[in-house]
């Protein structure tokens, strides 16, 4: 801008400098060449008194050095001072002047001298006219003493020059120094005076847009920070422009001043969303399941970045294993009974089964069926568990009364066994669904029965504790190995298959034992020592009825 100024300062200074000096050396030759006529005019009239006087010998005795013509009113030379024989000169313009208005003059270069001339004619009293002349570099040479003003031109332009540089300097340096962050701080002269309000407002609106976007970005960061998925943006050249913290906890080298995404697989999803893909894969990460989420970012139908997103799918994953497992061993054990039920029928109904053998058979047969029945109803009642399938509403039980009708009705079951009941402790109450309950304790003293030996004990101890009811089912039976203790709370398993086969249990039991226990926020825990008994413990929060 500075250049800019300057030149147009200077170009209109060196124009009007120019004008000037054209005016000027223009006026000084129109003057010099009017001082050439008037002394052309001087000494022509002297000349024309001379010769009206003495003739063509005054002419010949003067002395000047002008060129001296005199011809007669045809144009016919009489006498010229240069040239002896010259041809007629009526038709120049200077003489066409003179016989019409008795004087003329021209510039014109001479056909006999070869030079630019000025003339002058004038006619006489008698008609003749007498003509003078001079070369017109007498005129121009008048001009070359004016050399001096042409130094003043210079110097006058060089001093231009300067000053348009320094006007220039002036004018800019305001609008360099100005403070954008605050121009109304800034100096100016009244002219800048509407630039430094528009930049105040563009500046005020400017922070205002800007602390927009800082809140708008801090809101976006707090709402994926908290989500529980990992979050991921990048520009169209790989560049992270935002991730969240677990994201970051997934991939550290997120966390860093430069994150970069380096993990192979990501990277790959990142590279098919930027060519325009949808792209959906899992992984396993800090030993949970992901499914990872790749899609293009478009703006105005161009892919500008791609999102990535990661799901824990951990749940599911367990859920669908747990399924897989729970369908095949559903499948195993409804197979085992009706496998044998249909074996023996076959053979009554062949006729093969002696008469004394067909009550036994049929024993087998209802036997099996039942087991059959309470496989079934152990399958739904975990199936309702699962579903969270409406349960009855909850009301004030006593643990110590539930334990007491449970262990009535086990009576007969643990005499056969040989193995005796007992219970210990005081009345407990807590707000829970009866049946459940009732079902827990049963499944809990049932196995504690059939997984005991010939005179052992099952002695069921309930405690009322300051913040909750503790239920304990203990046996002296045959134990459980330390490498089972972890699992026998799963479906369908079995520490000892060939005695759970010959007892008939279901391996459902301490699963709905389990669900039981987390509908009603109770904590489990199994202490057990091979071959010396188990006691596994109920503890329930006391909550308001």
């Amino acid at each position: 801008m500075t250049k800019k100024i300057f030149s147009y300062c200077f170009l209109v200074g060196a124009l009007a400098l120019l004008l000037c000096a054209g005016v000027f050396f223009g006026l000084q030759y129109r003057q010099n060449l009017d001082v050439a006529y008037a002394a052309l005019r001087q000494e022509a009239r002297y000349a024309a008194h001379g010769i009206s006087q003495n003739g063509a010998s005054f002419l010949e005795g003067l002395e000047t050095e002008k060129r001296i013509t005199w011809m007669d009113s045809d144009g016919t030379v009489l006498y010229d001072s240069l040239i002896t024989e010259l041809p007629n000169q009526k038709e120049l313009a200077e003489i066409q002047a003179a016989i019409q208005d008795g004087e003329g003059q021209s510039i014109r270069k001479s056909a006999s001298e070869g030079v630019t001339n000025l003339y002058y004619a004038l006619q006489t009293e008698n008609g003749d006219i007498v003509r003078l002349s001079m070369p017109s570099s007498a005129v121009q040479a008048a001009l070359e003493t004016l050399s001096p003003v042409l130094w003043v031109f210079v110097l006058v332009l060089t001093l231009a020059g300067l000053l348009s540089s320094r006007a220039a300097k002036q004018i800019v340096q305001p609008i360099n120094e100005l403070n954008l962050d605050h121009p109304e701080q800034s100096r100016v002269y009244s002219e800048l005076s509407p630039l430094v309000t528009r930049l105040q407002e563009l500046r005020l609106t400017n922070d205002e847009q800007m602390e927009a976007l800082h809140q708008r970005q801090k809101e976006f960061n707090t709402l994926t920070d908290s989500m529980s998925e990992g979050f991921l943006m990048l520009d169209k050249s790989g560049k992270v422009h935002s991730a969240n913290a677990c994201a970051r906890q997934l991939y550290p080298e997120l966390a860093g001043e430069e994150p970069e995404l380096t993990d192979p697989q990501a990277k790959a999803a990142a590279e098919a969303a930027m060519g325009g893909n949808h792209r959906e894969s899992e992984l396993q990460k800090n030993g949970r399941s992901w499914q990872l989420i790749a899609s293009p970012i478009r703006s105005r139908g161009v892919i500008v970045g791609a999102v990535l997103l990661w799901m824990d799918v951990t749940e599911r994953t367990q859920r669908e294993r747990l399924r897989q497992e729970f369908s095949a061993n559903v499948s195993h054990e409804l197979k085992t009974p009706l496998t044998s039920i249909s074996g023996f029928a076959e053979l009554m109904a062949q006729g093969s089964v002696p008469p004394d053998k067909v009550r036994e058979f049929s024993a087998d047969i209802h036997r099996e069926a039942q087991r059959l029945i309470a496989l079934i109803e152990d399958i739904l009642k975990l199936s309702k568990l699962d579903e969270n399938a409406s349960l009855p509403e909850k009301e004030p039980v006593d643990l110590y009364a539930l334990s007491r009708d449970v262990l009535d009705s086990l009576t007969a079951v643990a005499a056969k066994q040989d193995v005796h009941l007992s219970l210990a402790g005081e009345s407990g109450e807590i707000s829970g669904v009866w049946q459940l309950l009732h079902e827990m304790v049963y499944n809990l003293c049932d196995n504690a029965i059939k997984y005991n030996r010939p005179g052992g004990s099952v002695t069921v101890t309930v405690k009322q504790l300051p913040a909750s009811v503790r239920l304990s089912v203990a046996d002296t039976g045959i134990g459980i190995p330390a490498a089972d203790q972890g699992r026998v709370f799963e479906r369908f398993y079995r520490v000892d298959k060939s005695h759970s086969k010959r007892i008939g249990g279901t391996g459902l039991g301490l699963s709905i034992v389990k669900h039981g226990a987390m509908l009603h926020n109770a904590a489990v825990s199994l202490h057990s020592i091979p071959d010396q008994g188990t006691t596994i413990t109920l503890e329930f929060p006391l909550t308001t009825p």
